[in-house]
């Protein structure tokens, strides 16, 4: 894999790598080695180490003296604090959305959630990469928000929380795959409480399916743990 744009080569390689820890494909725990990164992407070295100092921000990796890089675990307690403050986030998010426009204006929302559900229409039939695409079609109906709150400091925040979230999103699509029609039920009945200017349904239904994805992952984690 080739990266062009130097001036922003440290990020696509974290976002690179991170793609590769939410999907699994790095571990928990396993060692990520600056010089074979550097190699296989034919990228400097300085650039690896960048890009790592921008995942561990990401709480995706921890790095260690002598030690270097190595893919953060996912935990009960790293999950809560991240669920925590993810939800009051959202719901932040929403209400901004209803402060500045009236629900007759946001019929570009409901456009957003219907690409969504054909999305999720086909995930079952879909390839490895389902999953992936349900991931980024959700977060599409978040940047969607993004553009009518127009509060740039809420945004960086939201975005700095998505490889955390993306991480856990997947480990419950793909244990929880008979659950994904929740996922699209849960984005159409965000959007027609946003529609009719329902603040206070806006709030319950982002809060009752972050409460939801929070112990599928809690579940999943206990069951490996046990394991």
């Amino acid at each position: 894999m080739r990266f062009q744009a130097p001036e922003s080569l440290s990020e696509q390689i974290a976002q690179h790598l991170g793609q590769r820890i939410v999907t699994r494909d790095l571990k928990p725990g396993e060692r990520i080695q600056e010089l074979k990164v550097a190699g296989d992407l034919n990228v400097s070295r300085g650039s690896v180490r960048e890009a790592l100092l921008i995942m561990e921000r990401r709480h995706l990796v921890e790095i260690f003296p002598r030690r270097g890089a190595v893919v953060s675990s996912l935990t009960t307690d790293s999950v809560n604090a991240l669920y925590d403050i993810y939800i009051d986030l959202l719901c932040m998010l929403g209400r901004k959305v209803l402060e500045r426009w009236p629900g007759g204006q946001l019929g570009g929302l409901m456009g957003q959630v219907r690409e969504l559900q054909a999305v999720v229409d086909a995930f079952n039939t879909a390839g490895s990469d389902a999953a992936e695409k349900v991931i980024e079609a959700g977060f599409g109906v978040m940047q969607y928000a993004y553009g009518l709150v127009e509060n740039p400091f809420l945004q960086e925040t939201l975005e700095n929380f998505r490889p955390a979230i993306s991480r856990t999103y997947y480990v419950a699509l793909e244990h929880f795959r008979e659950d994904i029609a929740g996922t699209a039920t849960f984005f159409r009945q965000l959007a027609d409480a946003a529609v009719n200017d329902d603040a206070e349904r806006l709030q319950s239904v982002i809060k009752a399916f972050g409460e939801h994805q929070r112990q599928q992952v809690l579940t999943i984690l206990r069951e490996e743990e046990s394991a």
